[in-house]
């Protein structure tokens, strides 16, 4: 995001800026109205326009010491704001790895309970979840050469993250967004979403790197991939022969899987509890 600084606490890209004009204040956009797409307490996203142009913004409010000592007791670092994500934004662009464009960002008070905060990026237009993209694949399987091309690249992005100090924490196929006119290997554009409680060290814990794996693990287990799919995904990702990565990683990836089929095993639970033994509707 090439930047327009200001002295009240936050920074517009300046095509944004120019077109809200100098009379804009921090609460301007912390009392913005919009398109509601997700709402929680202490938290907003909403879709707004300005000059026909479409954009996003995540609105903190503060999360309150109760959510702070609840994470702090469950040795979590709780999320305070919109700067998680405005990071690793900057973060992942700097990478290469292809995400939502920085539009604005702003910060405000001294008390971690209240503190106050948004984060804009432009609309990314004609795009659809990989979610939505592959919920036939086991009915309809997708051309082998574009399938094996997600995989390569979702592993890519992996590797990149984890090689540079970022995990997602939500590392999920739902929060890739696959540009619509993305038909072949040559012209694939996707998108890596909602960065809020991504965290960005020196160097990644294992720990989290393997919840980041098994979440997009677990969350591809009912697209009919097969053996050889994973496999490849494991070789992407390491960028070493399969016979190597087992042999010298073998506990790693089985601490993966047992990961994956818990989460597997807890999501379907959730389905059943809502939905009862037909599943989702």
């Amino acid at each position: 995001m090439s930047t327009k600084k200001r002295i009240n606490g936050f920074e517009l890209e300046p095509t944004l800026s120019q077109a809200l004009g100098n009379n804009i204040s921090f609460d301007t956009f912390m009392d913005l109205e919009g398109e509601v797409f997700r709402a929680v307490v202490d938290r907003r996203t909403l879709r707004f326009e300005v000059n026909e142009r479409g954009y996003f913004i995540k609105i903190h409010q503060g999360v309150g010491w109760k959510e702070i000592f609840k994470n702090l007791i469950q040795l979590r670092l709780p999320v305070l704001g919109a700067s998680n994500e405005y990071h690793a934004i900057k973060h992942l662009t700097e990478l290469g790895v292809e995400t939502m464009r920085l539009a604005g960002y702003g910060c405000r008070g001294l008390n971690p309970a209240r503190l106050q905060s948004f984060v804009i990026t432009d609309e990314l237009q004609e795009t659809v979840t990989l979610e939505e993209f592959s919920q036939d694949w086991h009915k309809k399987p997708p051309q082998l050469q574009f399938k094996r091309a997600l995989i390569k690249h979702i592993a890519e992005t992996a590797k990149k993250m984890h090689e540079n100090g970022i995990n997602h924490r939500d590392f999920y196929i739902c929060h890739f967004n696959l540009r619509a006119d993305s038909k072949t290997t040559e012209d694939l554009h996707l998108y890596l979403m909602d960065l809020h409680r991504a965290q960005i060290r020196k160097r990644t814990p294992v720990r989290w790197i393997i919840k980041d794996i098994a979440g997009i693990y677990f969350s591809s287990m009912d697209l009919g991939l097969t053996r050889r799919d994973y496999l490849r995904f494991v070789r992407s990702y390491r960028g070493l022969p399969l016979s190597q990565v087992f042999r010298d990683e073998k506990r790693f990836w089985k601490r993966v899987e047992s990961k994956a089929k818990k989460l597997y095993i807890r999501h379907q639970a959730r389905i059943k509890k809502l939905y009862g033994d037909e599943g989702l509707p």
